[in-house]
């Protein structure tokens, strides 16, 4: 009786521990510069959270689902623990608690003070940039070329010369597959993607209609609040399942094969992308003439405190290793 008691009390804190996981990887790539992955490093668990998204395929969730069956369940029950689900359901919890919450500040902050909000963005992007880039090697042209590509692609679409069409479901459910690809990877930030794809703030506000839509429906709320944010989680959502089983898959394989070209790639993504979040200033103001010395010294000042959070955060941790 007492060993059960003894393992009941670790499951819960095993349990508890994942949640907890969650919680910080969610935040940080929540925050565009600051990547889920690199947490997971930092927190020792990444290899854990490769292996059993690695192990999330199709063919096992089959087996799962067919364990209902008296002869297949010994083979259902060893597939459930190769997905490893007690430690993936409280990752995920923690991570959806994290980023609903900080979805509920940026959609907030968006009306409110948008220059020192995207502004301590864009010096995170930034710093992130730099701190990531000081470990790679640009040796040969092949190395330059790739960069070019990577920093012009994102240049493009940050300074909005490429533009992306709106947010519609085909735009949303792409930014959720590659976005989710993204949080699993360390030194690239989710919330990055959807800033290039200028999807972050809309998203977050979906995601806080949403929250506050089902969290009045004991009070009387009308369900009718719910469609269409439900519908955009919904549609973003299913591109996340999607891209675990695509893209994530595919960029670990590149990974693995062309490891310093993928992440010169990746790195310059980052970099170009700096600019992105200061064009969704004009989007989420009220000012007549957007830039003016008052507004420029706030953003800037407000860069400089984002690349400072990033660089005290390597300081503190050691360093930042995008492997």
């Amino acid at each position: 009786m007492g060993y059960e008691r003894v393992d009941l009390v670790v499951d819960r804190l095993q349990l508890l521990r994942s949640y907890g996981y969650g919680l910080c990887m969610g935040t940080a790539d929540a925050l565009p510069g600051v990547s889920g992955g690199t947490v997971a490093l930092l927190l020792g668990f990444y290899g854990q959270l490769l292996a059993a998204i690695t192990a999330l395929t199709p063919r096992r969730a089959a087996t799962v689902l067919s364990g209902y069956q008296p002869d297949r369940r010994e083979e259902a029950r060893e597939a459930l623990l190769e997905m490893d689900l007690q430690f993936l359901l409280p990752l995920g919890v923690g991570m959806v608690t994290a980023v609903v919450l900080i979805a509920g500040v940026v959609s907030s902050l968006a009306e409110s003070n948008p220059y020192p909000m995207f502004g301590f963005f864009a010096g995170l992007i930034a710093a992130s940039a730099i701190a990531l880039g000081k470990s790679l090697e640009f040796a040969t042209w092949r190395h330059v070329a790739v960069a070019a590509v990577g920093g012009g692609l994102a240049l493009l679409v940050a300074a909005d010369i490429v533009s992306l069409p709106g947010s519609g479901p085909a735009v949303i459910f792409v930014a959720g597959a590659i976005a989710i690809s993204a949080m699993i990877l360390p030194g690239i930030s989710g919330a990055l993607i959807l800033i290039l794809f200028g999807q972050y703030v809309y998203l977050s506000d979906q995601l806080s209609a949403f929250v506050s839509a089902l969290g009045g429906l004991p009070t009387g709320g009308e369900v009718a609040a719910l469609v269409d944010p439900g519908t955009t989680v919904v549609v973003f959502v299913t591109g996340g399942f999607v891209g675990l089983f695509t893209i994530a898959r595919v960029v670990r394989a590149a990974m693995a094969r062309q490891r310093e070209l993928t992440l010169i790639f990746l790195v310059s993504l980052i970099a170009g992308s700096t600019p992105a979040p200061l064009h969704n200033i004009s989007e989420h103001t009220a000012r007549a003439t957007v830039w003016t010395t008052d507004t420029a010294a706030i953003t800037a000042g407000w860069m400089l405190l984002g690349a400072l959070a990033l660089f005290a955060l390597e300081y503190l941790v050691g360093g930042f290793d995008p492997e």
